[in-house]
């Protein structure tokens, strides 16, 4: 397959272009490289991928020099033009959009960044797949969407009508609109939500990333919610294995789907939505504590109350993803820790 990813210098986009290119299939990368936090590390995740930074031009595609079958550009997903040039002279087979303004807390002060990326971007998106006869677009969504839901855990059969923030409510206006265009223009589409993905090459602005550099250089951690916070941690390798299946498994429609008593993850049209996490919640201070015993070193720690736009736990409810793709992400917290504590100490020499 020839397949699209956006967001390839992020931290999902770049192990997708990873696994795919390691199984064969042809990969086109695109990222805007927004400085939402340190380029440094999104340059440094496309160098492993064979892209030299010094090659990168905005709108110019660039071949990997370790992968015949990869090629990386910088684009931004509201520059229609160009990106439907992109569509327009690469044939693609099937996309998985993963660009997107990500953070719930950087939504609070800039709402801008999530109007323009993650939703004038995906109908951008949305656009081009209709106009480029794309077999399937796969599309990151998130946990975040299930915002003042107290049931757990949380089920895509579950109505998710009271986002806080504007994070979670760009994406379940992904949703909505990804099934408009699979019922009117019968594009599959296949929503994503994924659950506190952690794992190498994470995000800094993610728990694990910021709680290991604040105790390797000694400086206290931020604990909010006094940390009586719970959350499903899902290890990369999961989200990925999880990602690769939903690609290679377009949604036909349900049609069993009963529009008297409708089902909000599916539809006649072919359209799916899917939780990708881990199933075990795991407590704030556990989580903290098995940092401590990776680094050997203990953390001071600042409890602070609940920030606004975050929810006290979350947990995902997969069993459309086991019934269906006969898939169940299971990497232990503990594990997955200790993989990313190693890749850290690696890639910042960190003692």
């Amino acid at each position: 397959m020839k397949i699209l990813i956006t967001g390839t210098a992020g931290f999902i986009g770049f192990h997708l272009a990873s696994y795919l290119l390691n199984r064969g299939d042809e990969v086109v990368g695109l990222d805007s490289i927004n400085d939402y936090y340190d380029v440094n590390l999104k340059y440094g995740r496309l160098a492993t991928a064979g892209i030299d930074r010094a090659s990168v031009e905005y709108n110019k595609l660039v071949q990997s020099s370790l992968h015949p079958k990869y090629k990386f550009i910088q684009l931004q997903l509201e520059d229609k033009t160009n990106l439907e040039k992109l569509f327009e002279t690469q044939k693609f087979d099937k996309v998985c959009n993963l660009a997107a303004q990500a953070g719930v807390r950087y939504s609070l002060t800039n709402p801008d960044a999530y109007i323009n990326s993650n939703i004038v971007g995906f109908i951008n998106i949305l656009e081009c797949c209709r106009h480029h006869q794309i077999q399937h677009l796969a599309y990151a969504s998130s946990s975040s969407v299930y915002g003042l839901n107290g049931k757990t855990p949380f089920a895509t059969s579950d109505n998710v009508d009271h986002p806080i923030s504007l994070y979670a409510a760009s994406k379940k206006s992904n949703e909505l609109m990804a099934h408009t265009y699979s019922h009117l223009f019968k594009i599959p589409t296949t929503g994503l939500r994924f659950f506190t993905v952690y794992g190498p090459w994470g995000r800094p602005d993610m728990a694990l990333f910021l709680f290991t550099k604040a105790i390797t250089e000694s400086k206290p951690i931020q604990v909010f919610n006094h940390g009586d916070m719970r959350r499903d941690f899902t290890y990369i390798d999961d989200i990925i294995e999880g990602v690769v299946r939903v690609i290679d498994n377009p949604p036909a429609g349900n049609t069993a789907w009963n529009a008297a008593h409708p089902d909000p993850s599916s539809s006649v049209a072919p359209f799916k939505i899917y939780n990708i996490g881990n199933s075990s919640p795991v407590r704030l201070l556990d989580f903290i504590e098995a940092i401590e015993d990776n680094l050997g070193k203990k953390a001071e720690k600042q409890m602070l109350p609940m920030q606004p736009g975050d929810v006290a736990a979350t947990s995902a409810d997969v069993q459309d993803l086991v019934d269906n793709l006969q898939y169940r992400p299971n990497t232990p917290v503990k594990e997955g820790i200790k993989r990313f504590i190693d890749w850290y100490k690696t890639y910042y020499r960190a003692d």
